[in-house]
């Protein structure tokens, strides 16, 4: 047998026989590994909690002819307790797991970089301190230029003209110039390529300062060019909520001046 020992985080899981679960692991140092926890559907199992979607542990396992088997597992952070009393958190980083699931295609070839872009993702959905949907947007175009499918935001897909160009299509590549333009190209507000160059780039402030409609745009922008590259529509990502903070107070405010009307006028404003 040929122990071996990684920090990885938990992509999913599928059940085996009566008691056991194939675990899919990313690992730090040997890339995505599915390994065998035998016994952790049981109740007496010592890590089955440990082995569940968003964990990020301290695994050790040894090689097998199929499938390698899981023998010890550490938590190292925890991100599932904060992400799963959250549904917009919880979608969110479904989609991230299944994305990194999906481009990490060869099991046992190292993907560092993706790696971290996992673990830093699942730290700050768990975190709460930014936008469920703008981690998600950040992580996705950070996924995509490590594969090598990065949008072109700053300069004409085709052409490499310094922008800002006006146009975006999705089989270009990205940003277009109005001579190489195709049909069927859409037209985004103008600060939409920028909130996703600051997303990116990791400029939170640019980021946040933008607008609901804004946001809402970039997601769709780059949700397209993400599956038009990956060639398949990731289950997940359709589920997402997202619903921003400053939205849900917006309705709240208008709900409690509607109430606070009809509780003067005695009837209800749309009798």
């Amino acid at each position: 047998m040929s122990l071996y020992r990684d920090t990885a985080v938990v992509l999913r899981v599928q059940k085996l026989g009566e008691a056991d679960r194939i675990i899919t692991l990313l690992t730090r140092r040997y890339g995505k590994v599915r390994g065998v926890a035998k016994g952790v559907r049981r109740t007496t199992s010592r890590f089955g909690a440990r082995v569940e979607p968003f964990c990020h542990v301290d695994v050790q396992l040894y090689t097998g002819r199929t499938l390698d088997v899981i023998t010890q597992v550490q938590t190292v952070d925890a991100f599932g307790v904060q992400i799963v009393e959250d549904y917009q958190r919880y979608t969110a980083a479904c989609a991230v797991l299944e994305t990194v699931d999906r481009l990490a295609a060869e099991e046992g070839e190292p993907v560092l970089r993706l790696y971290l872009l996992a673990v830093g993702a699942l730290r700050a959905l768990s975190g709460r301190d930014r936008d469920s949907s703008q981690v998600l947007d950040a992580f996705l175009l950070r996924a995509m230029s490590f594969a090598g499918w990065a949008p072109a935001l700053t300069e004409c897909a085709r052409c490499g003209q310094a922008g800002p160009h006006a146009a975006f299509n999705v089989q270009a590549g990205g940003a277009v110039c109005a001579t190489c333009r195709p049909a069927g190209s859409v037209r985004p507000s103008s600060s939409t390529l920028p909130l996703m160059e600051a997303l990116l780039h990791g400029d939170w402030d640019a980021a946040e300062a933008a607008a609901n409609p804004v946001r809402r745009e970039a997601s769709g922008l780059i949700a397209a060019h993400l599956q038009w590259y990956m060639e398949r529509q990731l289950r997940s990502l359709p589920l997402v909520e997202r619903t921003v903070p400053e939205l849900i107070r917006e309705r709240a405010a208008e709900a409690a001046l509607v109430g606070a009307a009809e509780a003067e006028t005695g009837r209800p404003l749309n009798g």
